[in-house]
């Protein structure tokens, strides 16, 4: 049976001479693996170039609830990336990010939410040139929300402490080893609260953002198994300076 449905590229890989597997974050069947017959041909329908990482997608596929691997009868990019694929911060960007949700997204049912955050970040990310030094920052802490381990007590603004334990603000030392003192803890809740609408407002040295994407990574490896180490953000911290 055939079904339309909107994507994200997460991960393509060679198959055979001439043909790629795709795993795609689809709209209505959450994680999914795709054989494309021919896709490494010169004049291939869906060539391999359309299926770059964090690429968005609409197609028409077929879907077998019992299948390891499916098959797609129509793609196209749409909308197709303008700056992301040329845009050197851009890209690195989008990379760093990629890794990110390919260890983090596994469910293969549909979750629409998640689908729709990431996919209008993507469309952000391509058509915004304010604040990129801090998008990936935020990117994280708001897909927590979906990923289950969203950070409480948000409107604890003056808190000293964020526990990565438990997820929680507070004013008193975690029993933990795990957490974020003064003053990364208002750095912290300032990526929180401002969002994406006011990327340019918040102020952080290139040491600080170090800082807080290596705890962000550490809090995801806490409530994730098996999210293993991100290697891609040392190339984006060479890219941001």
């Amino acid at each position: 049976m055939l079904h339309k449905t909107r994507g994200i590229v997460f991960k393509t890989t060679d198959y055979s001479e001439s043909s790629v597997v795709v795993q795609v974050f689809t709209e209505k069947f959450g994680l999914q693996s795709y054989i494309i017959n021919g896709a490494r041909k010169p004049k291939a329908k869906i060539s391999r170039n359309m299926l770059q990482p964090l690429s968005l997608l609409d197609m028409v596929v077929y879907h077998k609830s019992a299948g390891n691997i499916q098959r797609i009868a129509e793609l196209k990019n749409s909308p197709q990336l303008q700056t992301i694929p040329y845009d050197i911060i851009k890209s690195c960007l989008a990379m760093f990010l990629n890794e990110v949700l390919y260890k983090a997204i596994k469910q293969q049912v549909a979750d629409e939410k998640s689908f729709d955050f990431i996919f209008n970040a993507i469309e952000l990310l391509d058509h915004t040139d304010k604040g990129l030094a801090n998008f990936h920052l935020v990117f994280l802490i708001q897909l927590t929300r979906y990923l289950g381990f969203y950070p409480h007590g948000t409107q604890s603004q003056n808190a000293s402490y964020f526990d990565m334990k438990d997820g929680v603000f507070s004013n008193y030392k975690p029993d933990s080893s795990s957490y974020l003192s003064p003053p990364h803890t208002s750095n912290f809740y300032n990526l929180l609260s401002n969002g994406f609408g006011h990327l340019e407002a918040i102020k952080l040295n290139n040491d600080e953002r170090r800082y807080l994407i290596s705890k962000i990574l550490e809090y995801y490896a806490m409530h994730i198994e098996g999210f293993g180490n991100i290697k891609s953000h040392e190339v984006l911290e060479e890219v941001l300076g």
